[in-house]
């Protein structure tokens, strides 16, 4: 068994990155979705929320990963290793989420815990297979596309 390596910043930064762009999406389908279904769609509450989470999220993301490489580095990481990013990424950004929508809708009341609940399903999922797809791409070579010197 070869044990994990270490991520540097700048691909922790990438994948945060990645992972705000497809977040970001899922953000606005899921806030149009509550607020119709509460008959008041609102495309300005959704890209507001999805704004300001955009960037909250992208920096809390990093320091959240950086706590993970420190728990899994010379380990392999397995299914149930992700799994349980997931789970401790998700109780942080879904709280994230209710108290943003809360703050933004003016109110913290069902709408913004249908919110929470429904992105709570919706990203569970997303992010898994983002956190997948990310162990199956080397080390280095992200860096190395984004920043080879000129030969």
């Amino acid at each position: 068994m070869i044990g994990y390596k270490q991520e540097s910043h700048i691909r922790s930064i990438l994948k945060g990155i990645s992972w705000r762009i497809v977040a970001t999406f899922d953000t606005i389908l899921v806030v149009l979705f509550v607020t119709c279904l509460n008959g008041n769609c609102s495309l300005e509450f959704a890209f507001s929320i999805a704004f300001i989470e955009f960037f909250l999220k992208l920096v809390v993301y990093y320091f959240h990963e950086r706590i993970w490489q420190r728990v899994i580095i010379g380990k392999k990481v397995t299914q149930r290793t992700t799994l349980y990013k997931t789970i401790s990424w998700r109780i942080i950004a879904t709280t994230m989420t209710f108290i943003i929508s809360g703050a933004i809708l003016d109110t913290f009341g069902d709408v913004a815990l249908y919110i929470a609940i429904t992105e709570l399903f919706t990203k569970f999922v997303f992010y898994y297979l983002h956190e997948r797809i990310w162990l199956k791409l080397p080390l280095g070579r992200i860096r190395n596309y984004f920043f080879r010197k000129n030969k």
